[in-house]
């Protein structure tokens, strides 16, 4: 069955226009953009036209350059132009994927300024919520990013309101979570288009049968995750999660759900098979990997944002589990994006 939720979301704000006249969508690819959520996004208009039996929408491919862009997966794509100037009823998707800092560049930006002032509908796929944020587009909105780059994105961008959600409309800003989540975002901007009706065609076509909304998060529940379905034990997981920068200790966590400490070991061992102090700090070593490689934080900020009050402490904790030092990870990561 459909999920006839899709209406709780609000429309996306963009010019009105002709309703004889398809609305085109402006797909901007980042170098090493993700693929799928790329052509899931265009799939889904391309189905569309389909079942309106109509051009309801149009597309255009566009990158710095103008030339062949690189994907994620190795496939380079062709464009069909440079980044040049569109018209205010245009919807602009800029198509993120690894090392969206890199590709984020000063053209970029700029342009994307400049596009923005017009009011038209500007969009970030997977990792391009940062690509607008950087670009100042996201400044008191909310938004949302792929949950891997939840962590540096929080740190660097404290003036976005940033959800865990699949995807996320704030007035003339769309931003996904990527991977499938680009289908959620465009059955939601095809229902508000043409009703849910064109809308849940689209999704039987894809084969798609549960459309999320904007309140469904983007991340599998704990015990999915961890393959243990024990109410207590993802409670706890949950809490360490959440509380990365100051960790609780063992015996909070257990008093916190009702156990003894000695309980809370015993129920780590048997499911986990480490204990919660080990499992909690490769949690937060998780969490600092993440940030050497996605921001500019310093090493000791980057120790302190996950719950390490002594920087030797952290550099001694990250080699043990890495097997090299967060300065060496730091410099061999900045060596490569600087090829």
């Amino acid at each position: 069955m459909k999920d006839a939720r899709m209406s709780d979301v609000r429309p996306a704000t963009r010019i009105p226009q002709d309703p004889d006249k398809p609305r085109r969508f402006v797909f901007v690819l980042l170098e090493n953009f993700t693929l799928l959520s790329f052509a899931a996004a265009v799939e889904c208009l391309r189905i569309a036209n389909r079942m309106t039996g109509k051009t309801a929408y149009s597309w255009k491919v566009i990158g710095e350059g103008g030339d062949m862009l690189p994907s994620s997966a190795g496939a380079s794509f062709a464009l069909d132009g440079d980044l040049e100037e569109l018209t205010r009823d245009d919807t602009i998707m800029i198509c993120g994927g690894i090392d969206v800092q890199a590709a984020t560049t000063k053209k970029l930006l700029g342009w994307l300024r400049r596009e923005a002032r017009k009011g038209v509908v500007v969009g970030g796929l997977c990792t391009a919520a940062f690509s607008l944020a950087k670009a100042g587009l996201l400044e008191g909105k909310k938004a949302t990013i792929h949950w891997e780059n939840q962590d540096s994105f929080s740190e660097e961008f404290q003036e976005v309101d940033l959800t865990k959600s699949v995807f996320v409309v704030d007035g003339n800003r769309l931003t996904t979570a990527g991977g499938t989540s680009s289908i959620d975002l465009m059955l939601k901007l095809i229902a508000d288009d043409h009703g849910e009706e064109v809308a849940n065609a689209v999704a039987d076509q894809l084969i798609y049968s549960s459309i999320r909304t904007d309140q469904d998060t983007q991340r599998l529940s704990v015990p999915t995750r961890i393959g243990v379905r024990h109410p207590k034990l993802s409670q706890v997981i949950q809490m360490m999660e959440t509380n990365i920068e100051e960790p609780i200790s063992p015996s909070v966590l257990a008093k916190d759900v009702g156990m003894s400490t000695r309980q809370l070991e015993r129920l780590f061992r048997r499911y986990l098979n480490r204990s919660p102090k080990r499992y909690y700090m490769e949690l937060r070593l998780q969490k600092a990997r993440n940030l050497l490689m996605q921001t500019d934080m310093s090493v000791i900020n980057v120790a302190l944002a996950c719950g390490f009050a002594s920087p030797s402490h952290f550099s001694k904790c990250y080699r043990a589990h890495y097997e090299t030092t967060p300065y060496r990870k730091r410099g061999s990561h900045a060596a490569r994006l600087s090829i």
